[in-house]
């Protein structure tokens, strides 16, 4: 698995970047049809997008847990496949529940369950492996409310901001991409990113700001689409 931009942090200077509320006409409507796509196990676009905005927080719920890198790996697959199976039967009501909640829930049952795989020797005694499990269970995001535990709910934030990113990235321009790169992600004084690009410190905002906007926008729909 490939690493999330600039170690899986909220960007410096994009914390805003993620409204948490987003404006919209009819956002029921709206999380109604697009969640409605991956009842459909052949709509191959919309469980790609699903896959690469999730597969980061889902992972990262795992290895917090005390799972390691294959185990975080495999609960990953196995967490998608169960939201395919049961996605179908789902139905996105406020008044229930909402699908970041019911995905957290699902998270955490196949992290339970990688737990009960473990052979008693990788641990020592079968007691010491349940000990341990419940311990790092007790570490996760409480999977029964509808509102998400803080480190839940900033990693579901990472990770639509991560995944705006990349989708932004194919988006601008190399060089204005080069630009946002240099000045948001990696940090460079605007100074220095206009002398080693050759710009001026007003090109470096100027692209800034347009970069940055795309990201809104895209993280935006992401947000909308899965609540």
């Amino acid at each position: 698995m490939q690493e999330s931009p600039a170690g899986g942090r909220i960007y410096p200077l994009m914390a805003s970047a993620l409204p948490m509320n987003p404006p919209d006409a009819n956002p029921l409507h709206t999380r109604q049809s697009l969640l409605g796509r991956l009842k459909d196990w052949e709509d191959e676009r919309s469980w790609r997008d699903f896959f690469e905005t999730y597969w980061r927080l889902i992972y990262s719920t795992a290895r917090k847990g005390g799972l390691s890198d294959a185990e975080a790996q495999e609960v990953v697959q196995e967490t998608v496949i169960s939201v395919a199976k049961q996605m179908k039967e789902f139905k996105y009501d406020p008044a229930v529940g909402s699908f970041k909640g019911w995905l957290k829930l699902i998270t955490r049952r196949r992290i339970a369950d990688q737990y009960r795989k473990r052979k008693p020797h990788e641990v020592g005694l079968a007691d010491a492996a349940t000990d341990a499990g419940t311990r790092a269970m007790d570490r996760l995001p409480d999977g029964a409310g509808d509102t998400a535990d803080a480190a839940w709910e900033a990693d579901w934030q990472q990770s639509l901001l991560d995944r705006a990113v990349e989708l932004v990235r194919t988006q601008v321009s190399p060089r204005q991409y080069q630009i946002f790169d240099l000045y948001v992600l990696r940090q460079w004084p605007a100074s220095q990113v206009a002398a080693s690009l050759d710009i001026s410190t007003a090109q470096v905002h100027l692209a800034k700001h347009r970069v940055q906007s795309q990201i809104k926008k895209e993280a935006r729909r992401l947000e909308k689409t899965f609540l």
